[in-house]
């Protein structure tokens, strides 16, 4: 995409820089990723390097320490590793039990747990037997006292038996006309737990999008014939009546206004029910940012005008947040911001923020970079939001210097799940010092979006795509001058196998200012490209037209693509090589003639806030001025 802000990145270096960046990314990587880690105990990318036992033991009453052997004669690779995994007794073999009794329950949980493993794959002959200090489990005592020399021994052993297929499947009651292949369960197909129940949830499912929401499965009938190894199943569902939505009533809040929660539920009295707004309604409440958890329940039975009502159980998040951030890089200095948040200021989701930034400390005070801005939200319906901002920016890229303050308010509209419109009004003083001299602007300018978005998850997406289109017609009221600016963004994400451990990851972005010469249009508005967030292995805006002593000026045009094999190696470590390719013209047509291209590798460390980025790259076709090589960090994917 266009570059509008500055890049964590680390550009040519000598060796002793690169390696304290490269360093310096490793360490924050390693500070996130066990903030929530005990002193004592310190972990690198989930490895463990030191955690003392005395710690561990000091923390358990009586505690006792084992050994666990699994042993699993007629298992295959495969299923023997699904029932290591399973079991938890080998998971904290480290970590001692308390005494006797700790023992005991733990062995007696992890049979139950391994035979629900030996169940999900299908094997309803599997046995499994623990034995410790060579008795079997059932043979003991509830008081055993384990007094052997420790580690006390446990021994698993587990048949695993034949794998069963589907054999008769019978769908009664109100599924009855439903077609079980539909829904997996096939004659010789997957027997597993997993499947069946799956199956259940489809054919419940199936019938509340009817808007049947009291349909349940009302009798299970699943018989193991050990002579075929097959699974016979037989369901019976039980609609009930067609229903509209009752009355939606929320408990939990405190803070949150409970008229207002339920509102933004957008679950109208009398409509029929579909328990796909119900999740969508589920989805709404989360995103007002003020809850921690959101939970929708149908009642068990209907009201008295036939209609089911809704109970939502939610709890409220901490209304006030802040934050302190910093990043560096031999090129761009030290980079610091902050801010503060509320995100419920008065009882229905409001929101205000207030942030600043100082960047390009290091470097003389004249060519420090601010920015500071205060911004708010308010829902004013389930699908609807009002927003407003102040922002002042003092800026000395390469390309200009900015000093701007602006001002916007508009509204935003939901569709519907994946699809949002968005329309604005901006005013923006700006002063300005370029190649061409030194210009004031007062623009008016009416920014539209509309945004189409299936991704599965948008921190790490693996399947679906986003689309977004924006149309920002601008006029300088001292000059008359007017223009229009146009971007386009397109991105895809397709899975290449069923786990998603290679996800094949594509960006195209063009845009184009119209209606106006170059040097009308303000030099912090032109487009501008290179650098961690569009063309990686060039510098920050180091791409496109130059001036007569080589800084970059901006242009009317550009257009930028992306190509990504995402490689996940373990569920913490992620590989990833790309190649990018970007143009910037001072046409308002895109020229192709000098594309510039740049090729890497990245290293991503899977977090619960998102994959931390590190990705370095080299220029294909480097100009003089532009780096042999570029090294960038961050949150978040690439794109």
């Amino acid at each position: 995409m266009p570059v509008y802000g500055r890049q964590m990145s680390v550009g040519s270096a000598p060796g002793g820089a690169l390696l304290h960046a490269l360093l310096l990314a490793v360490v924050c990587s390693t500070a996130l990723a066990a903030q929530s880690r005990s002193a004592a105990a310190f972990e690198l990318f989930g490895l463990k390097l030191w955690a003392p036992s005395s710690d561990e033991d000091a923390d358990t009453v009586d505690p006792l320490r084992y050994t666990v052997t699994i042993e699993a004669p007629d298992a295959d690779e495969d299923i023997a590793e699904k029932l290591e995994n399973a079991s938890a007794l080998k998971d904290d073999e480290e970590r001692p039990v308390s005494g006797s009794l700790g023992l005991l329950a733990k062995a007696r949980g992890d049979r139950d747990q391994l035979v629900a493993a030996l169940y999900a794959d299908a094997r309803y002959e599997g046995v499994v037997t623990i034995t410790i200090e060579g008795k079997p489990l059932d043979d003991l005592p509830p008081d055993a006292e384990f007094s052997g020399p420790q580690p006390i021994p446990v021994v698993i052993n587990i048949a695993a038996g034949p794998k069963f297929t589907l054999g008769d499947i019978r769908l009664e009651g109100d599924a009855a006309g439903l077609m079980s292949a539909d829904y997996g369960l096939i004659s010789g197909g997957d027997a597993s737990s997993g499947a069946v129940l799956e199956a259940e949830a489809l054919i419940v499912r199936t019938l509340k999008e009817r808007g049947m929401p009291l349909a349940e499965v009302t009798d299970r009938q699943i018989v193991a014939n050990h002579t075929t190894s097959t699974l016979d199943v037989t369901l019976t569902v039980a609609a009930g009546p067609a229903a509209g939505y009752g009355n939606t009533t929320v408990e939990g809040t405190e803070k949150v206004d409970r008229n207002f929660a339920e509102y933004m539920t957008g679950l109208k009295r009398g409509r029929q029910y579909s328990p796909e707004e119900v999740d969508e309604a589920r989805d709404r409440l989360l995103a007002l940012e003020v809850f921690n958890s959101v939970t929708l329940k149908e009642a068990e039975s209907l009201d008295a005008d036939g209609n089911v009502p809704i109970g939502v159980e939610v709890s409220d998040r901490k209304p006030r947040y802040f934050g302190l951030g910093g990043t560096f890089s031999n090129t761009d200095s030290l980079d610091l911001k902050g801010y503060w948040g509320h995100r419920n200021l008065f009882g229905r989701a409001e929101k205000l923020r207030i942030e600043g930034a100082i960047s390009g400390i290091g470097s003389k005070p004249s060519e420090l970079n601010y920015n500071a801005g205060i911004m708010s939200e308010k829902m004013i319906g389930p699908a609807s939001k009002f927003f407003a901002g102040v922002k002042t920016v003092l800026e000395h890229p390469d390309a200009y210097e900015h000093f701007s303050v602006k001002g916007n308010t508009g509204l935003s509209y939901e569709l519907d799940k994946q699809q949002t419109v968005s329309a604005e009004v901006a005013l923006d003083y700006s002063e300005i010092t370029d190649p061409f001299g030194e210009h004031k602007y007062l623009i008016a300018s009416i920014p539209l979006q509309y945004v189409y978005d299936d991704r599965d998850n948008r921190l790490n997406p693996t399947s679906g795509f986003r689309v977004l289109t924006s149309a920002d017609p601008s006029r300088d009221i001292m000059s008359g001058a007017a223009f229009l600016l146009l971007t386009g963004e397109g991105s895809a994400y397709q899975s290449l196998d069923s786990a998603s451990k290679f996800v094949l990851a594509e960006r195209v972005a063009v845009g184009s200012i119209v209606r106006t010469g170059f040097q009308n249009v303000p030099a912090n508005r032109r487009f501008y490209s290179g650098g961690g967030g569009s063309v990686r292995g060039y510098g920050y805006k180091g791409i496109g037209p130059k001036d007569f002593t080589g800084q970059p000026i901006g242009g009317l045009s550009f257009f930028e693509t992306s190509l990504e094999m995402r490689i996940a190696v373990t569920d913490k470590i992620g590989i990833v090589p790309f190649v990018d390719a970007g143009t910037v013209s001072n046409m308002s047509v895109p020229n192709f003639s000098d594309v510039k291209v740049g090729a890497g590798v990245g290293l991503r460390y899977f977090t619960p806030f998102g994959p931390l980025r590190i990705d370095a790259a080299v220029p294909f076709n480097r100009g003089p001025d532009d780096p042999h090589f570029g090294i960038y960090a961050g949150m978040g994917q690439a794109f």
